[in-house]
C-alpha cells in the first residue's frame, strides 16, 4: 500500500511541474498575466511563439509519459499505471507549485496515453490535428478527440477493460476542464490559434 500511495504522489508531483510558467519566466513573462492566462502550450504559442510552445508541449507530454513509465517499472497493473497517469494529469490541472491551480491537462493526457496505449494515443493526436487544422480552435480539437477517447479505446485496445475505465476518467477530466471553452465555442467567442483578442 505504501508503494501504491508513493507512486501516486510521485505522479502528482511530476504533473505539477509547470513547464509553461518556467519557460515563460525565463523570457521575463508571467504566463498567468498574458493571453488566456492558461499555463499550457497554446497560451505559450500565443504569448511567446513557436519554440517556447514546442518546449512546453514536450515537457507537459513527457511528465505524463514518465509517470506511467515509473508505474510500469515497479510492475504495476495496467489499471494502476493508468491511475498514476491520472495523478500526473491532476498534478498538471492543480499544480502544487501554483497554489493548486493549473492547466487543462491535454498534453499531459496525451503523454499518459502515448505509453499506456500508443495506437489510441496516435489516433487521438490525429483527430486533434484534423479538427484544429479545419477549425483553428485548439480547444475544440481537444474536446472532440477526448470525447471519443473511450470509443477509440474500445475499438483499438479492447482486451483490457481496466484501460476503458481509465479512458473514461481521462475524458471526464478533459471535458470538465474545458467547460468554459465549450461555453465560449457555443457563444462564438472562443479565440482561434494565433488570435490575440
Amino acid at each position: 500500500m505504501v508503494k501504491y500511495i508513493s507512486l501516486l504522489i510521485i505522479g502528482f508531483i511530476l504533473g505539477s511541474i509547470p513547464f509553461g510558467i518556467i519557460i515563460a519566466r525565463a523570457k521575463g513573462i508571467n504566463l498567468k498575466e498574458v493571453g488566456s492566462r492558461n499555463i499550457g502550450a497554446t497560451n505559450v504559442l500565443r504569448s511567446l511563439g513557436k519554440w517556447p510552445a514546442a518546449l512546453t508541449l514536450l515537457g507537459d507530454i513527457l511528465k505524463g509519459t514518465l509517470a506511467v513509465a515509473i508505474g510500469r517499472h515497479f510492475g504495476m497493473s495496467s489499471v494502476y499505471e493508468g491511475l498514476i497517469g491520472i495523478s500526473a494529469i491532476l498534478g498538471h490541472n492543480f499544480s502544487m507549485f501554483l497554489g493548486f491551480k493549473g492547466g487543462k491537462g491535454v498534453a499531459t493526457s496525451l503523454g499518459v496515453l502515448a505509453i499506456y496505449t500508443p495506437q489510441v494515443a496516435a489516433l487521438s493526436i490525429l483527430i486533434w490535428l484534423v479538427v484544429v487544422i479545419a477549425t483553428k480552435y485548439s480547444s475544440l480539437g481537444a474536446i472532440v478527440s477526448f470525447a471519443i477517447l473511450p470509443l477509440n479505446m474500445m475499438l483499438f485496445d479492447p482486451n483490457d477493460k481496466g484501460k476503458m475505465y481509465i479512458a473514461i476518467l481521462i475524458t471526464i477530466l478533459i471535458l470538465l476542464r474545458h467547460n468554459d471553452n465549450i461555453l465560449r465555442l457555443v457563444k462564438g467567442t472562443e479565440r482561434k490559434i494565433g488570435q490575440q483578442k
